[in-house]
């Protein structure tokens, strides 16, 4: 099948919106935002290596539409999602004199994405915002089903709120600027689709992902469009993650708590942390006995594979032992009553949420994983 573009609608009613999917959507940008209305200024936010890249063609976009705009680059970085970065965000909004009815745009990866989604979530109560993913990770991911937020010394987006955007644009010929690592690092969220809901996406990845890594455009889109899809489906059942929505944290518990071992540092990207999750999830699972090992093992294959990060022993640097970072997922936001929640899976394909998961067998996989490096 071949898709040189897609839209994908996200039916929430009274915060319905599209994403828009494909290559050279960044010079329509003016046609895509001018019929939102509000005033005929646009105030953008992004990193200074996004905007080296391609602020210039963002804003000839607008231009052309009779739109002017004003840009905040933020370093780039996980760091950069905190208080003292969120705060010189509202300030410049104020500054621009962002009005309820303007657009803000967070041109960016999920970082900018998350960040400025919640200065748009939290200035005068609520100001729209569309979403302009520039990574692989926040195409598939986190510029879909409007959570936004920071992260603080106690862990991951633990500050935040739920904003819907008023339109995704996911301009794929973008994606040709990422480094390799990048891209990579983005792969881990769309395999992670596959992973929990739907066994022929694995399995056309297993054939089509390292095309797509390569540069295959019409497998880019295909890609994203169908993890989109899946996100949007799972979002319109759960906006607020009461339920089902938990499903897209698979591989994330333990993922949230190596990114907090590692500083949140490029030492370990979100989405490589998310494909070693992943994997671990699948390993906790056949330990448990409600998968076979086969899957942990065709898991790690394709991971390997494409080239991305797999084990702990793929992380540059010390980690804690095993105690620590069990304790580090206990901060993580899935939390209830003081359990942690697991994604886990019956098999690829099949993943469900579940508290009952004893503590000594998520000790076992983590040092035997420690134990490995």
């Amino acid at each position: 099948m071949i898709k040189t573009a897609s839209v994908v609608h996200v039916d929430l009613p009274g915060r319905e919106y599209d994403i828009q999917i494909g290559p050279g959507l960044l010079g329509k940008v003016g046609a895509f935002i001018a019929p939102f209305g509000g005033r005929k200024h646009v105030a953008i936010v992004t990193d200074e290596t996004v905007a080296g890249l391609h602020l210039a063609s963002l804003q000839a976009g607008l231009t052309a539409a009779g739109l002017t705009s004003e840009a905040l680059a933020l370093p780039a970085g996980e760091s950069t999602k905190c208080w003292v970065e969120l705060e010189r965000t509202c300030d410049f909004l104020l500054d621009q004199k962002v009005e309820r009815g303007d657009i803000v745009i967070a041109f960016g990866g999920g970082v900018i994405g998350d960040l400025a989604g919640f200065a748009a979530a939290v200035l005068r109560r609520g100001v729209r915002f569309v979403q302009i993913p520039t990574s692989l990770l926040a195409q598939v991911d986190s510029s879909v089903g409007g959570k936004t937020g920071i992260n603080t010394k106690h862990g991951k987006n633990l500050i935040g709120a739920f904003h819907q955007p008023t339109l995704v644009l996911a301009d794929t010929a973008l994606l040709g600027t990422l480094a390799p690592r990048d891209f990579l690092a983005g792969y881990g969220e769309v395999v992670k689709y596959g992973l929990l809901g739907d066994l022929k996406f694995f399995e056309w990845l297993e054939k089509h992902g390292l095309a797509m890594a390569a540069g295959d455009m019409d497998a880019r889109v295909q890609a994203v469009t169908r993890s989109v899809q899946m996100k949007a489906d799972i979002v319109q059942r759960d906006e607020t993650e009461q339920g089902d929505r938990a499903l897209l944290n698979l591989g994330h518990t333990f993922c949230h708590a190596l990114e907090a071992a590692t500083g949140y540092s490029d030492r370990l990207l979100h989405g490589e942390g998310v494909a070693i999750g992943c994997a671990m999830a699948f390993e906790l699972s056949a330990r448990l006995g409600l998968c076979s090992q086969e899957s942990p093992s065709r898991v790690r294959a394709h991971l390997r594979q494409m080239g991305t990060k797999v084990d702990l022993r793929d992380i540059e640097g010390d980690l804690p032992d095993a105690e620590t970072l069990l304790g580090l997922m206990g901060q993580d936001k899935k939390v209830v009553a003081g359990q942690l929640r697991f994604i886990l899976a019956r098999e690829i394909g099949d993943a469900f949420i579940t508290s009952d998961v004893p503590r000594e067998v998520v000790l076992s996989v983590l040092k035997d994983a420690l134990a490995e490096r």
